[in-house]
This record gives C-alpha cells, structure tokens and sequence, in this order.
C-alpha cells in the first residue's frame, strides 16, 4: 500500500528489505535481482524503466530546487537519488511520457534546465542498497580544506592553480539515495506535481537558468 511522504517525519539513508522489493518488481526477474543484491548489497543494479517507475533525471543544482520545493511547499517525493552529477526523481508509470508536453505549454517551462526522461523501454542504474565505506580519496577533499599549522595564506595565482588541482583530483562523488526506498509501495509524484516544482523553481532561479528543451533518452545510466 502507497503512501504519502508526509506520514514519515524522517528520510530513509539506506533502502530497507520492503524497499528493496518494490526496486526488484520493477525487474522481469525480481529474485535475479535480489540475488545480486544478496551477494553484493554495495553494488549498483540496472533496473527498467515503466512498470513500477520512471526517473526523472535533472541537474543537481535545479533537481535540488525541485526536491526541496516539493518538501516545503508540495506534497514532498518518492524515492530520489543523486548519480553523476545529477538528481534522480522517481515518479509514477507514464510521467516520462506526459512531462515533457506538459512542459512545453509553461511558459516557465523553457527555464528548467535539460530533463533526461525515462520511461517504458528505458533502464537506469540504481545506487546501491547500502552506500560504500568512503575511502581515502573520498575523504582527501576534506583534509585539504584544512591548513596546516604554520602554513601562509596562498596568492591568487596559487589559489586558482590549487583550486584547479583539487577539481582534478576529486573522484565523482558514489551513487547514493538522498531519499531511500523504505516501503513496497512508496508513493511516487506523477507528472502534474513535477511540472508544478519544475516551474516553481525555475521562477526561483530568476530566469539565470538556462533555456533548452525537454530531452528524452533511452540509454540507462552508466554504471
């Protein structure tokens, strides 16, 4: 039974087992991907799009207003996931289908930032069930914000060189779940509660964002 994100006060971290089998129904062999699961719960799983869900994937910095907005002032989310640089919204059967349409009648609807849709005949990859321990090279970032005892402040022109070093050092942060799966039948928005976000935010930004049409992609999400 479905319910509203508005009966928990809390976000789920990881995915429970009754979220896990909701994730698996999606699959035409749901106990294939429990198995996987089973033997390696930190992995991440390719999983169709149509049946029990679609993603809605949208920049990280518009998908964070669209999240956030649906919180505060909506009826909050389903699942979402954050993956190579992007939000992941996963919404009911048929929204990557009617969302894009819906869209291109708002006059806000140009503002949003490039969403990638998936639907029936798509797959994307899931983050795993429970996130990795974070290693050493997770963890360097942060022990470079913090100077040394005695260290001198650096110029301008060092701290762009440094600043350039760490954007090419950093590794891609792991596929995680910002709201995990915690039940078999979360409740999940359908395309008119996300055209309402997606224009919301994009009125917030200020029109800074910039203006590209709707895309549809049929690729699954790299691994």
């Amino acid at each position: 039974m479905s319910r509203s994100p508005q009966d928990s006060l809390h976000t789920a971290a990881f995915v429970t087992p009754a979220g896990a089998d909701w994730l698996a129904s999606a699959s035409a062999s749901p106990r294939g991907v429990q198995a996987l699961w089973a033997a390696a719960p930190t992995a991440p799983v390719t999983l169709p799009c149509g049946t029990a869900f679609d993603v809605i994937s949208m920049d990280a910095l518009f998908g964070r207003r669209v999240v956030s907005r649906l919180w505060t002032d909506g009826p909050g989310t389903g699942p979402v996931a954050a993956q190579g640089g992007r939000v992941m919204l996963f919404a009911t059967p048929g929204t990557a289908q009617r969302l894009p349409a819906l869209l291109g009648w708002e006059e806000w609807g140009a503002a949003a930032p490039p969403l990638l849709c998936y639907g029936r005949g798509d797959a994307v990859t899931v983050p795993p069930l429970f996130p990795p321990d974070p290693g050493p090279q997770e963890a360097a970032p942060l022990e470079r914000d913090t100077p040394e005892s005695g260290a001198r402040k650096p110029g301008a022109r060092e701290s762009r060189a440094a600043e350039s070093g760490t954007r090419e050092s950093t590794p891609m942060p792991s596929p995680r779940w910002l709201v995990a799966p915690d039940v078999r039948g979360p409740w999940l928005p359908g395309p008119e509660v996300l055209l309402w976000a997606c224009v919301r935010a994009a009125r917030a930004a200020g029109g800074d964002l910039v203006s590209t049409a709707v895309t549809s992609a049929p690729a699954a999400f790299p691994g």
